[in-house]
């Protein structure tokens, strides 16, 4: 699973996002494209390209995109991509199916998360965010850098309780609007 985010790092305004599940087969990357802000329309297509790995640098021959190795996935608890699967209200745990065209997705390196919103069956954008997050004793924070949605809360550190169970990812605390939030998420297989 792969997201691309591009915001300005100065004043945190979003640009652009797209991403979607991907295979590589020796320099040929096929993407399944499951979101694009700028062309919704893309939603459901198979593109294929060319890439050029060398040491910490991937690059696309035939454009101008370059990208750098930011970590090697350390120390990333929670490293990878995860899917919301249900939430607590008032005390009572609600499970919804991850197999559903409309997804909250959050992909994570070792040091830097984005969250993504989308609905592949009716090809809508939702909402993005991410920055850099660490997660010590029990404790996952984020410094958002990024926010389609609400550029105030770019510069908000939120901490939240986590942990996992039985492969889960349990995620407990406040929104960045001050609410409270108790959710699940578990590791996307597909």
């Amino acid at each position: 699973f792969q997201s691309i985010a591009m915001y300005n790092a100065k004043s945190g305004d979003f640009i652009y996002s797209n991403g979607g599940t991907w295979d590589l087969k020796g320099n040929i990357m096929t993407e399944k494209v499951e979101f694009d802000t700028a062309n919704s329309e893309r939603v459901g297509d198979i593109v294929t390209f060319e890439i050029k790995i060398t040491n910490d640098k991937l690059s696309l021959p035939d454009s101008d995109w370059h990208f750098s190795k930011i970590d090697d996935g350390t120390p990333g608890d929670l490293s990878g991509a995860w899917l919301m699967s249900g939430r607590f209200r008032n005390g009572e745990k609600q499970m919804r199916s991850t197999d559903i065209p409309r997804k909250t997705m959050k992909i994570l390196s070792g040091t830097r998360f984005q969250w993504i919103a989308f609905d592949t069956e009716k090809k809508e954008f939702k909402g993005t965010g991410g920055g850099t997050y660490t997660t010590i004793e029990g404790k996952y924070s984020e410094k958002i850098e990024f926010f389609s949605r609400d550029n105030s809360r770019v510069g908000m550190n939120l901490e939240f309780d986590y942990n996992l169970e039985m492969g889960n990812w349990i995620h407990k605390g406040k929104t960045s609007k001050g609410n409270q939030l108790h959710e699940i998420w578990e590791k996307r297989k597909k």
